[in-house]
């Protein structure tokens, strides 16, 4: 997720490996020893941002890089949390997966019936689907989103839309197309997917985000709020000098509030690569593998729940990147070679820049 504008990304300088527990032995050197330090100190390098982290999971084998252009913080890069933006959307389809598995609710249900069950729904409402495969015929954020935002569109543009302000605002809005017929990548759809999975649960966000994902994948690092810097890393400008302050996300938190150290990014790519390892969700990790959406010339763009899935030679990678006003993620998986990566930085991102560039391409040469 990112302030009103397409997300995008950015790029520092080598740091020491960092090995991270995966609950499974795990030797000093990666398979490819010396050769994947490089690998990822040149990540790093071309992140040129003041902090970077690029953590990579691969058979059972964890690597962290950290560095920066920036003096190494007071807390080690590779234990701060950092904001992942839109890539908390997957968090969000792993929830809805889950949620449908366990019968409490189905995709076909319509949204408005969730958040108000007074209400007519009509004849083609916004299905829950709808919402988390971007095909609801929302457009990326409400109408009234920019004026809004624009008193603190340099600092926390999101904080001056509340919950209410998400849910009036898709009640009130008629899609100018049927629900269903059009891919249009929608920040405004996920937010109110998440409230209306908090309706019809009847139990708040946070609380149900942390009770069917967080706890059952033990990402005790991980937060939806942010906290102070002993805990959260700094994020910058485009300068990569100039501190913004911590994402306040207002009433849009399924699309982007999530913020995690890269070992619990690492832990929850890794559960979507081995799902019988995760037991209380192994069914939903396994769903949101799936293709449920294909669009554009030749169908070449494939969609899972929450996830962009694109081909290699030998498989399928899963790719999604975030951005913030002053940070950015990258989280991939390829379950064909077993290969995680998180990756994240703390810099706004820049027209022409690296970040997403280089973690993709990272992946797909695992």
């Amino acid at each position: 997720m990112t302030t009103p504008r397409p997300e995008a990304w950015p790029a520092g300088a080598p740091g020491v490996p960092v090995g991270l527990p995966t609950g499974r032995p795990s030797p000093t050197e990666p398979p490819d020893g010396e050769a994947l330090y490089e690998r990822l100190d040149e990540a790093i390098s071309a992140t040129d941002a003041p902090d970077a982290v690029f953590a990579l999971s691969r058979g059972g084998h964890r690597t962290v890089r950290c560095g920066g252009t920036a003096p190494p913080p007071a807390v080690p890069r590779d234990r701060l949390r950092y904001e992942i933006g839109s890539a908390s959307k997957t968090f969000t389809g792993l929830l809805m997966a889950q949620l449908t598995h366990t019968g409490v609710l189905s995709g076909g249900e319509s949204a408005v019936a969730c958040l108000d069950p007074a209400r007519r729904t009509g004849q083609d409402p916004v299905t829950l689907a709808h919402l988390i495969t971007h095909t609801s015929g929302l457009p990326a954020l409400p109408a009234d989103f920019y004026r809004r935002a624009l008193p603190t569109w340099r600092t926390n543009p999101y904080a001056a839309y509340p919950d209410r302000r998400v849910v009036d605002a898709f009640l009130r809005r008629r899609p100018p197309r049927r629900p269903g017929t059009r891919w249009h990548y929608s920040n405004f759809g996920v937010a109110v997917l998440g409230h209306a999975l908090a309706a019809a649960t009847a139990t708040p966000w946070d609380d149900l985000l942390t009770g069917q994902v967080l706890e059952p994948l033990q990402l005790h690092g991980t937060a939806l709020e942010p906290a102070g810097p002993d805990t959260d890393a700094t994020g910058h400008r485009k300068d990569g000098s100039t501190p913004t302050p911590p994402l306040v996300i207002g009433g849009f938190r399924s699309a982007g509030a999530v913020r995690a150290t890269p070992a619990d990014l690492l832990t929850f790519l890794e559960a979507h690569l081995d799902p019988s390892r995760s037991r209380p969700l192994a069914d939903a990790l396994r769903a949101v593998r799936r293709p449920v959406l294909r669009r554009g010339w030749g169908h070449r763009h494939v969609h899972t729940v929450g996830w962009f899935q694109h081909p290699t030679e030998d498989g399928p990678m899963y790719f999604h990147a975030g951005a913030t006003l002053g940070q950015q993620a990258f989280l991939g998986f390829r379950p064909d070679t077993g290969t995680a990566l998180a990756a994240v930085c703390t810099r706004r991102f820049r027209a022409h820049e690296t970040f997403v560039a280089t973690a993709y391409a990272l992946l797909a040469e695992a």
